[in-house]
């Protein structure tokens, strides 16, 4: 079944839409960050060894994992791949204090924690009982390299539900400990049906400057990909190299903040890149 076909469906999964979009154009690029990129055949390969990375470590479907790092493709990677298993994922704020990273960890019942450096550093005295991955391939954890299943590795087939739960996302804790906000793979569908009405297609190009934790990120991070367009990750958000990437790779949605969006058209430099790919810009 081709992408469009499944767009169709009343249900279909993220997973099985980025195989689509593999097989129909696998060099492609669905990733880039700073000077690295993924084709959609690489990325599809790279999902399977996480899924089958987890279901080695006897990770199952329904399970979760937990991830607490700054944005980057083993994180994308990291995230689709446990949804190819199954597995739901709960993203969390790197910000958040170690007490409470422990408490969220704990509450979703990770089975894997998937870390980097500063995440770690921040949380040093905070106990984890589930084994953690490093995606930075530090020493905070197993590097995520040395984890992963040998190349060509597949995994088990799962058959996804529409009621599982796809990932929690953690609310701030503003007003008492942060509580876990279950969302099913039959919302996210549905979120990746509404990408067309959106301008996400295979022609996009997608600027990330918002953190993975969030589900701002999350509404457009999910119908770029699935959309088999491509996704410019910043690990950090940059007025002058947001503009110079929007500019070299003809960024053609956006999700931002308003406070980003101030700070790019207050820069003195503004009218000196041209932005006038873009088809959408998003905000929350």
């Amino acid at each position: 079944m081709t992408a469009e076909e499944m767009l169709l469906e009343p249900f279909g999964t993220v997973p099985d839409l980025v195989r689509a979009r593999a097989e129909a154009a696998p060099g492609s690029i669905a990733l880039i960050q700073g000077e690295r990129s993924l084709t959609f055949g690489a990325f599809d390969a790279l999902l399977d060894r996480v899924a089958a990375s987890l279901q080695r470590d006897g990770v199952k479907a329904r399970d979760t994992i937990a991830v607490c790092a700054g944005t980057s493709i083993e994180y994308v990677a990291a995230f689709f791949g446990a949804l190819r298993a199954g597995v739901a994922v709960a993203p969390l704020a790197p910000s958040s204090t170690a007490e409470s990273l422990g408490g969220m960890i704990a509450d979703s019942g990770a089975k894997i924690f998937f870390v980097d450096k500063a995440a770690a550093t921040e949380m040093a005295d905070t106990p984890v009982s589930a084994p953690r991955v490093a995606l930075d391939g530090s020493d905070v954890g197993q590097p995520f390299e040395a984890w992963l299943a040998p190349d060509g590795a597949k995994p088990e087939p799962v058959e996804i539900q529409p009621d599982w739960a796809f990932n929690i996302i953690y609310s701030s804790g503003t007003t008492g400990a942060p509580k876990g906000i279950v969302q099913s793979h039959r919302m996210r569908w549905s979120h990746v049906g509404r990408g067309g009405a959106g301008g996400y297609g295979p022609t996009s190009v997608t600027m990330v400057s918002t953190p993975l934790y969030s589900n701002t990120t999350l509404v457009s991070v999910i119908p770029a990909i699935t959309g088999g367009g491509t996704a410019v990750l910043m690990e950090k958000f940059d007025v002058v190299k947001f503009l110079e990437q929007a500019q070299k790779y003809r960024a053609t949605h956006a999700m931002l903040v308003p406070v980003q969006y101030r700070r790019l058209m207050e820069y003195p430099g503004f009218d000196d890149y041209d932005l006038s790919s873009f088809v959408m810009k998003f905000s929350t």
